[in-house]
């Protein structure tokens, strides 16, 4: 008689950390008791969860990835084949002296499979594609407008350089006289060509930004969005680009339990080193959602003068700590009301909301 073994690890958990790089991919399997293998194998998703089905049938998968250049297109593909996947931030995987002083990409993947066996790691949020793909509208524009900022700066240097004098004002706001002056200066043929490509690469820059503004605008007015950014341009001092910013980069404001989860996301809480007796605090967390905490300071300013309850807060603020350590406690205020208004589905009214 024909003996049949058929393998079945149903009830059993498999771990799988990886490595994750444009060529290749380095893979630690684990069980929940031991280290199975490590292997090396193509980028692919797809290639992965064979390999896990064949091997390992009826198990229950996990599978984990740090957060890097390859976004969330690899955890889509595993959870379209049943298996649980997140994706980590790198600073949060628990790390050795040992391993930090001898890092390899198989130390790399062995780590990540053991943290993940023992329930050491949270994932991020994983947007919807929609989401993303809007995001990254807002996103390319933020760049866009840095990349003019940045031309700009390159030809305010090269005039002093040369010792052409010019009025700060003008060159602030970037006229078309002042731009029309900047062509017309009498300048030897090498500087001339010099200025003349500076000049080139800022009207390109511009016209970028000008696309990517139409295009910001066009998806501030989709009816996904139209609503909740009525909403929160009801608080004083957010803009249109300000409140698209939020909505897209935050989505379901209910997926942040409190407040302070929510301050966390953005960066609005302090970097603090605490020992014993001694507690250092060095301005705000460097872990923070970048663009929006610089856009929320940004529109804390504007709301300082325009909203009398946000200037007599600040002016309060400002009896005991530095402006710009009390604009920082205006943003939070700031965040607070966002989220109240997009939790309530209604309207900031002045000074009421606190």
């Amino acid at each position: 008689m024909k003996q049949v073994t058929q393998l079945d690890f149903s009830g059993q958990k498999i771990f799988a950390g990886i490595d994750v790089h444009k060529k290749s991919w380095k893979i630690s399997i684990r069980s929940e008791q031991m280290e199975l293998r490590t292997f090396s194998q193509n980028p692919s998703a797809n290639e992965l969860s064979t390999y896990l089905k064949r091997n390992y049938p009826s198990a229950d998968y996990h599978v984990v990835y740090e957060a890097g250049f390859c976004g969330f297109s690899y955890q889509r593909e595993f959870a379209g084949s049943g298996i649980n996947c997140i994706v980590v931030n790198p600073a949060d995987v628990p790390t050795t002296g040992k391993e930090k002083q001898r890092k390899s990409d198989v130390v790399d993947c062995r780590k990540l499979g053991q943290a993940l066996s023992k329930g050491q790691l949270t994932g991020i949020f994983i947007p919807g594609i929609e989401q993303q793909d809007d995001r990254d509208i807002i996103r390319t524009y933020n760049q866009m407008v840095k990349d003019q900022t940045r031309n700009k700066n390159r030809i305010r240097s090269w005039l002093h350089f040369q010792g052409i004098t010019f009025g700060e004002s003008e060159s602030r706001y970037w006229s078309n006289v002042f731009t029309d002056w900047l062509k017309s200066l009498s300048l030897n043929p090498s500087a001339r060509t010099v200025l003349d490509l500076k000049l080139q690469g800022y009207q390109q820059a511009r016209g970028m930004v000008l696309a990517a503004t139409r295009q910001v605008r066009t998806l501030s007015k989709q009816e996904r969005y139209k609503k909740r950014i009525i909403l929160i341009r009801t608080v004083p001092g957010i803009g249109e680009i300000t409140a698209l910013l939020f909505v897209t980069e935050v989505g379901d404001i209910n997926r942040f339990k409190s407040f302070d989860a929510l301050c966390d996301f953005v960066g609005l809480v302090p970097n603090t080193h605490s020992t014993g007796d001694k507690e250092n605090v060095s301005g705000l967390t460097r872990r923070a959602n970048h663009q929006l905490r610089e856009k929320l300071i940004e529109a804390s300013w504007t709301a300082i003068r325009t909203d009398p309850a946000m200037t007599m807060a600040f002016n309060n603020y400002c009896k005991r700590m530095k402006k710009n350590n009390a604009i920082i406690r205006i943003a939070k205020k700031m965040l607070n009301r966002i989220r109240y208004v997009m939790k309530n589905e209604v309207g900031y009214v002045t000074a009421v909301v606190k």
